[in-house]
């Protein structure tokens, strides 16, 4: 697993792994499939064996015609829960072995009993076995983009594929249309039959949705080519910028500035137009002082919440750092702040501060020096020190040589105005002051100078090395030691310091870590994106097995099964402890991944113990109440001890009919339940009236007489149903009403539009919360009921399994007003079935034309139109 988009791995039957190439769609109706074809064509024309594996025209004449002259795959034929379908022939298609396979559709989910769940793993198997697949998808099916595209349209998807499966493509095409040409093309005609086209147009193809899904479409696109960018770029060890697109890094520090350097670079992100905005913060070897932990948390979530990321590196060169960073993030822009230091810090501080460093460096990078309110005010803290470099142990020596004798210069001329011990004091405060900078070794080259000089101009007598009182060799000799032991004193707790802010600087590293990781969806690969940022390597791998390390890579081990493989610059030694700590962390990620799945294989069978758990501790007051009042009824009728009448005996007789119809209806109930989660229940659909069926629906009520008024049932075509079972949710939903309808009557209504009817049963109660909506679907649930005699609580699960198995969908909605609407949707009699057993979509009719429905929430139906 790597931090970069990952590659096939490879195959192992004795082929070479087949390519993938997907055709993304920005909306339904923009072409996908028939540009597939037409590249189907091409390739046959070339003399490539091409066969069409699975494809679905969705009686487009066009679409048809271009399919016209291929080879097609005959398709497998399922029966599912009373109905027939069909699929793409895996085995068949591995059968013949093609170099090219057409499949459409590639979100789609397959009928129980196949090889895999998801078309996506079918693909799979074709191109592990050398087989070359064209596919196609529409970018609201990414799983990423699910929740969002719902968002624009109102419309959820069922059908969603992982966006990891479409990044591995070897080839993505956009197949892209303006919103104005693909409204026109369907309102000629050639996406929707004529009587779907306006409610399409009005409802889910509305200029704005289609906008909105092409921006979506194209910016996932353009992450993916983003990708291929870079990977191409560390292969072929490109370090120059290119500026395909604006990327904006901001260098934050943790000082008050910081707010000030992140809104004004997000700005010149948003004049770029799509500039990516970037936030990085350097952790030296040798940390910084004014580095607020506080601060850094507070800026994070200032450029997150303006659209960017925060990363975090770590580097004994600040400017390189940062430099490394910008070049691997491709970057165009800098921000930098300018120096906080105060006029005299600067003075003191040898070489060019961090602004300067950047700028020469920076090559081909802009850079922006931002002015602030904390420039040149200093900071609160001296910086802890900065590693001695060569450069620097050089400096050092070159001053302990040359600043002695300009002190001396300095003393000889005020000769009569400072004694001999004040001397001596300004030579040791300068031999200290050396030793802050080149180390001790500056500091005993300073010491020796010194000492000379301090004997040879200042002790008598002047200008000879010998001395004539022996107090002044005494003198001399305690100069020279102090000067020494205090030049080692500073430059160990220099080095103190030093290992101190390192782990300051490690301790922040493996926070923003713990944190990423912490809010981050993907563990894994979070974590190897991390480090690659950390330590500005080129590329991450996470390998099975411990590998031989080659040339410029470095093996981290994790646990005893895998490895992390770093591509890039050698490491120092000095990081392997943070390093181990990524490692620790990777090998928990990955122990948490495997019990993640081994927890999902144990949820079904958990869900199932919850339902037993439940059935039992409802129906043991549900089956024994009518149990007892049917057997009191008889037994009473049988006694001899009492003579009723038969007035009496006819109300015994019907309370006992009417305790075992409650009993008869509950064990249905039940029944039916357990077939519709077994997958066993048997449908019979056929042409069926709703205003027939409601009647049945309302005589079977415990209350035949109970408030309802019924709208326009008689202007509605016949539904494509099963009579019985449509009653039953008709039943089932009507009495949840009446149960709840406060004073006014029920209304059932009817409408029909685009193929499909909706059934809707609109109540004045109370409603029910947005929130607790889903729950009312739940077996055994009587959410809000203050009756708890009334049922088990399968009314409304078993209608929506049994709506679902018809093809149709039950949704709650907000009654305009107050209270509940239950809309029941079924496909219109009047919409011919597709031959390949494809049902109509499930969806309001009036918002998608996009998705046909599926017979249950998680069962099989076509991703898209």
């Amino acid at each position: 697993m790597a931090a970069q988009a990952p590659q096939p791995p490879p195959h192992t039957r004795g082929y070479g792994r087949g390519t993938l190439k997907v055709f993304l769609g920005s909306a339904p109706g923009v072409g996908k499939t028939f540009k597939m074809l037409d590249e189907a064509h091409r390739r046959a024309q070339r003399g490539t064996d091409v066969v069409v594996a699975y494809v679905e025209c969705h009686g487009r004449p066009h679409t048809e015609q271009v399919l016209a002259g291929l080879e097609v795959v005959p398709r497998l034929t399922r029966e599912y829960r009373g109905a027939k379908f069909t699929e793409l022939d895996v085995e068949a298609v591995l059968a013949r072995r093609p170099e090219v396979a057409v499949v459409d559709e590639l979100p789609h989910t397959n009928i129980p009993g196949g090889r895999h769940a998801k078309r996506w793993q079918d693909i799979d198997d074709l191109l592990a076995a050398g087989i070359d697949v064209l596919t196609t998808v529409n970018v609201q099916h990414l799983e990423s983009l699910n929740d969002v595209v719902q968002k624009i349209t109102g419309v959820p998807q069922r059908e969603t594929v992982p966006d990891e499966v479409v990044r591995r493509a070897d080839q993505i095409e956009l197949v892209d249309m303006a919103p104005e040409g693909l409204r026109r093309r369907m309102a000629h005609g050639n996406v929707y039959a004529a009587e779907k086209v306006d409610a399409a147009l009005s409802n889910y193809f509305r200029v704005g949705n289609l906008t909105a899904l092409r921006e979506l479409a194209l910016l996932w696109l353009a992450g993916r080519v983003d990708e291929g960018l870079q990977r191409y770029r560390a292969e072929h060890d490109i370090s120059k910028v290119w500026e395909t697109r604006e990327r904006v890094v901001v260098a934050l520090t943790g000082g008050p500035e910081g707010e000030t350097l992140i809104r004004r670079a997000a700005r010149i992100a948003d004049r770029a137009g799509s500039g990516a905005l970037l936030a990085v913060h350097v952790a030296r070897s040798d940390g910084l002082a004014d580095a607020n932990p506080a601060a850094l948390a507070a800026q994070r979530h200032l450029v997150e919440s303006l659209g960017g990321s925060y990363h975090s590196v770590v580097g004994d060169n600040i400017p390189r750092a940062l430099l490394d960073f910008a070049r691997a993030e491709n970057t165009t822009q800098l921000v930098l702040g300018t120096s906080r230091r105060g006029t005299l810090r600067r003075a003191l501080t040898a070489g060019r501060g961090i602004g300067e460093t950047t700028v020469e460096l920076s090559g081909d990078i802009d850079v922006h020096m931002v002015t602030h309110e904390q420039a040149g005010r200093g900071r609160g803290l001296p910086a802890s020190g900065r590693l001695r470099r060569p450069g620097r142990r050089i400096t050092g020596l070159l001053l302990g040589l040359v600043l002695p004798p300009l002190l001396t210069l300095v003393l000889t001329q005020t000769r009569d105005a400072i004694n001999l011990t004040s001397d001596a004091l300004l030579y040791l405060a300068l031999v200290v002051g050396i030793s802050l900078l080149g180390g001790i070794t500056s500091a005993l080259v300073a010491s020796l100078v010194a000492s000379l000089l301090l004997n040879y101009y200042f002790i008598p007598p002047i200008h000879l090395f010998t001395i004539a009182a022996p107090n002044n060799v005494l003198a001399l000799a305690v100069f020279a030691i102090v000067a020494i032991v205090v030049a080692g004193i500073v430059d160990t707790a220099k080095k103190l310091s030093q290992r101190a802010a390192r782990a300051t600087a490690e301790a922040e590293t493996l926070s923003a870590l713990a944190g990423s990781v912490l809010r981050g969806d993907q563990a894994v690969p979070a974590l190897l994106a991390r480090l690659r940022e950390t330590f500005t390597m080129e590329r991450v791998d996470l390998v099975a097995g411990i590998p031989v390390a080659q040339g410029g890579e470095e093996i981290v081990p994790v646990g005893d099964n895998a490895a992390l493989v770093l591509h890039g610059r050698p490491l120092p030694a000095s990081d392997r402890r943070v390093l181990a700590a990524f490692a620790a962390h990777v090998e928990v990620a990955l122990e948490r991944a495997r019990l993640a799945e081994v927890a999902a294989e144990v949820e079904p069978v958990k869900a199932a113990d919850r339902l037993r758990t439940a059935l039992l501790a409802a129906v043991s007051h549900d089956l024994r109440t009518p149990l007892a009042v049917a057997l009191a009824s008889v037994s009473s009728l049988r006694s001899d001890d009492v003579e009723f009448s038969a007035t009496d005996q006819a109300d015994l007789l019907a309370t006992a009919e009417e305790s075992l119809g409650k009993l008869s209806r509950l064990v249905e109930n039940l029944l039916d339940m357990s077939r519709l989660q077994a997958g066993a229940l048997t449908l019979d659909l056929q042409p069926t009236a709703v205003e027939d069926v409601l009647a049945g629906a309302v005589g079977s009520l415990t209350d035949p007489g109970a408030p309802i008024t019924a709208q326009g049932l008689d202007e509605i075509p016949d539904v494509l149903a099963d009579g019985p079972l449509l009653e039953r949710v008709l039943a089932n939903v009507v009495a949840n009403a009446l149960r709840h309808r406060g004073d006014s009557p029920v209304l059932v209504s009817a409408s029909s539009l685009a193929g499909r009817v909706e059934v809707r049963v609109v109540d004045r109660g109370p409603g029910i919360p947005a929130a607790d909506r889903d729950r009312v679907f739940q077996p055994f649930q009587r959410l809000g009921d203050t009756d708890n005699t009334t049922g088990v609580g399968l009314g409304l699960a078993l209608s929506r399994g049994l709506a679902e198995a018809m093809g149709g969908s039950l949704t709650p909605e907000d009654t305009p007003g107050g209270g509940l609407t239950m809309v029941l949707s079924l496909p219109a009699d009047s919409l011919p079935a597709d031959p390949s057993g494809e049902l109509p979509p499930a969806e309001d009719a009036a918002l998608a034309l996009d998705a046909p429905a599926r017979t249950s929430p998680s069962a099989p139906g076509e991703s898209e139109t």
